[in-house]
C-alpha cells in the first residue's frame, strides 16, 4: 500500500524459491484470508532458463542456481562472466554473491576451482558478513557469560547468605550474600564474556589466515594466540593485504618487543 501511494503505479509482487523441492507451499502463488488476500508471481529458480540470467550482470548469483543438463558447465559460464566484468567493486560483490548462493546447490571444493577466495574476502558484501558475524559473537558470549555468572553468584551468594544467617541471623546473611553473589556474577560475567569474544576472534583469524596462506606453522599461531583482542581485530584487517607467511611474521614482529 505504501508503495501504490508512493509511486501511483502496478506493484507486483513476487517470491523466489532457490533451493528444488516438492512442498506444496512453492506451487500456492495466492494467500487469503478474511478481509486480507494477496496474489504474488512464484519462481522456482530451478525451473528457470538460465540464458536471460547470464545476460544481466546483477541476475548472475541466480544463474547459478537455474535449470542445467549439466550444473558444473553452468557454473562454469557464470564465473566466465564474473571474470568479464570491468569494475573490480562490481566484480567481487557479484562473485561473494554467486559463491554464497552457489553453496545451495554445489560444494565447497567445486565453488573455490571456478572462483578465487581472495576475491570475495576483498567484497563489502563479505567484509559486512564477517563483521556482522564478530559483533554476534562477541554479543553471545557476553550474554552467556553474564548470564553463567550470575546464576553461579547467585548460588554462592546465597548459599554464604544462608550460613552466615545461621549465625549471624538471617537477614544480615542474605543481604551479604545477594550483595557479594550479584558483584561476583558480574565480574564473572564480563570475564567470561569477553574471554569467548575473544576466542570467537582468534578462530575466525586463525580460518581466515589458513586459506589465504596455507597452513600456519606453529610458531606464528603462538603469536598471534598471544595478540588482545584490539590487536586481533587489526589483524582482522591487514591479513586481507598478506601474500605469504613473511607478510604476517612481519605484521607480529611489531609486538614482540612491547
Amino acid at each position: 500500500m505504501r508503495l501504490y501511494r508512493q509511486y501511483r503505479c502496478k506493484i507486483d509482487q513476487v517470491i523466489i524459491f532457490l533451493k528444488p523441492t516438492r512442498l506444496a507451499g512453492v506451487f500456492v502463488n495466492q494467500f487469503t484470508e478474511p478481509n486480507l488476500s494477496f496474489h504474488y508471481r512464484v519462481i522456482r529458480i530451478w525451473e528457470c532458463d538460465p540464458q536471460p540470467l547470464l545476460t544481466t550482470p546483477g541476475l548472475l548469483p541466480l544463474a547459478v542456481l537455474a535449470q542445467a543438463e549439466v550444473p558444473e558447465t553452468l557454473l562454469s559460464q557464470v564465473a566466465a562472466k564474473i571474470d568479464m566484468i570491468e569494475d573490480r567493486q562490481q566484480q567481487r560483490n557479484l562473485s561473494a554473491c554467486v559463491q554464497l548462493l552457489a553453496g545451495v546447490k554445489f560444494d565447497e571444493q567445486l565453488i573455490q576451482a571456478y572462483f578465487r577466495e581472495d576475491m570475495m574476502q576483498e567484497s563489502v558484501v563479505y567484509q559486512r558478513i564477517i563483521s556482522q558475524g564478530l559483533k554476534q559473537g562477541l554479543e553471545q558470549g557476553l550474554e552467556q557469560g553474564l548470564e553463567q555468572g550470575l546464576k553461579q553468584g547467585l548460588k554462592q551468594g546465597l548459599e554464604q547468605g544462608l550460613e552466615q544467617g545461621l549465625e549471624q541471623g538471617l537477614e544480615q546473611g542474605l543481604e551479604q550474600g545477594l550483595e557479594q553473589g550479584l558483584e561476583q556474577g558480574l565480574e564473572q560475567g564480563l570475564e567470561q564474556g569477553l574471554e569467548q569474544g575473544k576466542r570467537n576472534e582468534l578462530n575466525l583469524i586463525i580460518r581466515l589466515l589458513n586459506r589465504r596462506l596455507g597452513q600456519l606453522n606453529p610458531q606464528l599461531q603462538h603469536q598471534i594466540e598471544q595478540l588482545s583482542f584490539s590487536q586481533l581485530e587489526d589483524l582482522g584487517e591487514a591479513l586481507l593485504d598478506f601474500e605469504t607467511e613473511v607478510d604476517l611474521a612481519n605484521w607480529l614482529n611489531q609486538f614482540r618487543d612491547r
